[in-house]
């Protein structure tokens, strides 16, 4: 019998074990091993997406997939997580690429980065007013007004039109204007440029 004092409990029942946390789950991002964008070799974009790979610490095993158009790509890639596409926010129709692939292409990361120089170019003495330029729809507004646009799939198929004679002049980058011998008439320099990627998976989103 216990006659004054203060008298402490002590339970003899084991504490419960802990509830393990989950694993989190991977990020998006850490799954992409290959990165879809627009070639032929020598666009701004497939520069962008070997950059995204070092900044990644991936350079060794992540890999670059040029397509004639991102709208292409996107029919193409496999919706495995391991694949995306690298664009940029001067692109023509992303918008319609974000909002019309919301079940399996979500964007997961952006960078700011400078495009290559941008030129307008001519092949070695043509003219330096030449009637008829190629350029990709997003640096058409660099096309002086007395000559006609024709319209590209990319900066550097620009540069391939203009040195196979498809047309007098192109609007490109400096690094597709030296690979196909052309003469640089105009510099616009380096251009600032958003570039997004896009995460491709099949299932619920």
């Amino acid at each position: 019998m216990f006659t004054g004092g203060s008298v402490s409990l002590v339970s003899l029942s084991p504490a419960p074990a802990p509830i393990p946390a989950s694993a989190p789950a991977p990020s998006p991002i850490d799954e992409i091993r290959y990165l879809h964008t627009l070639g032929p070799t020598g666009t701004n974009l497939e520069s962008a997406a070997h950059l995204w790979f070092r900044r990644q610490g991936r350079a060794g095993e992540g890999r670059v997939v040029l397509h004639t158009s991102l709208e292409q790509a996107m029919g193409s890639v496999p919706r495995t997580g391991e694949h995306a596409l690298l664009a940029c926010a001067v692109y023509p129709e992303l918008h319609t690429l974000v909002f019309g692939n919301l079940l399996t292409c979500r964007m997961v990361d952006c960078f700011l980065w400078p495009t290559h120089e941008m030129v307008f170019a001519v092949p070695p003495g043509a003219s330096a007013e030449p009637r008829t330029v190629a350029t990709h729809p997003a640096p058409a507004g660099l096309v002086p007004a007395t000559s006609t646009r024709r319209l590209v799939t990319s900066n550097a198929q620009a540069a391939i039109d203009c040195a196979e004679g498809r047309v007098e002049g192109c609007v490109t980058t400096v690094v597709a204007a030296r690979a196909h011998g052309l003469r640089v008439l105009r510099s616009y320099g380096e251009v600032p440029m958003v570039f997004t990627v896009h995460h491709v998976r099949e299932g619920d989103r």
